[in-house]
C-alpha cells in the first residue's frame, strides 16, 4: 500500500479561545491584537493526508509505504520518528535540508471543530522530482489524495495504471478546481472517494443515490460521504448505505475524512465486502474524532467493531 502526498507535524491548542455567540452555540474565534489568550492543553502530533492513510494501512497489518518530502528540521525528524514507530516504510520518503516540512497549528473549539493555521512546506515538482516514480511498480495499491500538482497527479496515476497498480483516489480541493482533468483520470481509478458536495462537481444528480449511481459509471467502486448522514458506496452490483456511530464524544475532527477513506481502502484491498469495508471505515473515522490528533485514534488490527444498521439494495 503506497500512499503519496503530505506528511506534517501538527500542534493542537485548546483553551478559552472560542466563545458561543448565540443561542445555537455557534462558535467564533476570540482573537484580539496584543492579547494574551490562555491555552489549556498543547498536543504535538503528526498528520497529513498520505501519512494518515499510511498509518491506517500499517495498523491493519498491511505493508505500508509513504512517498513524501520532508525537511531535516525538528518537524521533519518528528514525522520520521512517528513513521518508524508505526511501522510505515520510509524507503520513498525524501528528506533533505533543501526542503521544509509541512506544519500546522490547530486551534480546537470545545465542539471538536477547529481552525487550522497551515504552512504547506515543500512541494514536489510537476515532473515528480525528487521522487523515484518507478517505485510505483512495487505497489499493489496506490492511495493518492492531493499531491500539490495536477501535472504530477496525472503522471502518478498514469504510471500506476501502466504497471497494473490499483488506484484509490480521494481528490483534494485543488484537484477539484480542474474537474475535466479529474474526470479524465478516472478511467485508471479503482476507487473514488468524495463527499456529496464534491460529487456534484463531477456528475449530475439531485439526490445522494443519483450522484452515487452516476459516479459508478466512471469508476468500479464509488464512495460518497455526507457528514453526519454517513456514507453510501457501490461496486455496481449493490449499494450499501451506512450511518454514523451515535453518542460519540467529538474531541477533534482533524483527519476524520482520511481515516474513513483509508479505512475503506484497507478493507477492500484485503477482499472484504462492501459492508465490512464501510463499517470499518466508519469505525476508523469515529476513533479519530474521539482523540486529539489525526492518527491517535486510528484503529489497530483486531479492534472490536460495533455494528450499525446498513441499508443494502441492488444496484
Amino acid at each position: 500500500m503506497l500512499a503519496i502526498g503530505k506528511a506534517n507535524q501538527d500542534v493542537f491548542l485548546s483553551g478559552k479561545i472560542f466563545k458561543a455567540v448565540n443561542d445555537d452555540g455557534v462558535l467564533e474565534e476570540q482573537f484580539e491584537l496584543g492579547a494574551k489568550l490562555p491555552v489549556e492543553q498543547v498536543v504535538f502530533a503528526t498528520g497529513g493526508n498520505a501519512m494518515n492513510a499510511s498509518v491506517t494501512f500499517a495498523r491493519q497489518g498491511l505493508q505500508a509505504e509513504l512517498m513524501c518530502m520532508l525537511g531535516t528540521e525538528p518537524s521533519g525528524r518528528a514525522v520520521v520518528a512517528a513513521l518508524d514507530h508505526e511501522g510505515v516504510g520510509t524507503n520513498y520518503v525524501v528528506q533533505d535540508e533543501r526542503f521544509e516540512t509541512s506544519y500546522s497549528t490547530i486551534l480546537l473549539a470545545p465542539s471538536g471543530e477547529r481552525t487550522i493555521l497551515t504552512y504547506q512546506g515543500a512541494h514536489p515538482h510537476d515532473t515528480g522530482w525528487p521522487f523515484d516514480l518507478d517505485a510505483l511498480k512495487q505497489a499493489d495499491w496506490l492511495y493518492v489524495s492531493s499531491v500539490g500538482s495536477m501535472a504530477l497527479l496525472e503522471k502518478v496515476i498514469t504510471i500506476a495504471a501502466n504497471y497494473g497498480v490499483q488506484v484509490a483516489f480521494n481528490p483534494g480541493s485543488r484537484e477539484l478546481q480542474e474537474i475535466p482533468k479529474v474526470k479524465a483520470l478516472l478511467e485508471d481509478v479503482a476507487i473514488l472517494m468524495v463527499n456529496r458536495d464534491e460529487a456534484k462537481l463531477i456528475v449530475e444528480g439531485s439526490t445522494w443515490e443519483e450522484l452515487l449511481r452516476h459516479t459508478a459509471h466512471l469508476v468500479p467502486v464509488a464512495v460518497i460521504s455526507d457528514g453526519a448522514r454517513g456514507a453510501m458506496v457501490t461496486d455496481r452490483k449493490k449499494i450499501v448505505k451506512a450511518g454514523v456511530y451515535k453518542d460519540v464524544q467529538v474531541l477533534d475532527r482533524t483527519g476524520a475524512g482520511d481515516a474513513f477513506c483509508s479505512g475503506f481502502v484497507a478493507m477492500y484491498a484485503q477482499g472484504k465486502s462492501l459492508e465490512e469495508a464501510v463499517l470499518f471505515a466508519s469505525a476508523n473515522s469515529t476513533g479519530v474524532v474521539g482523540a486529539i490528533g489525526a492518527t491517535t485514534g486510528i484503529l489497530h488490527r483486531h479492534a472490536k467493531l460495533y455494528n450499525m444498521p446498513l441499508d443494502i439494495k441492488q444496484f
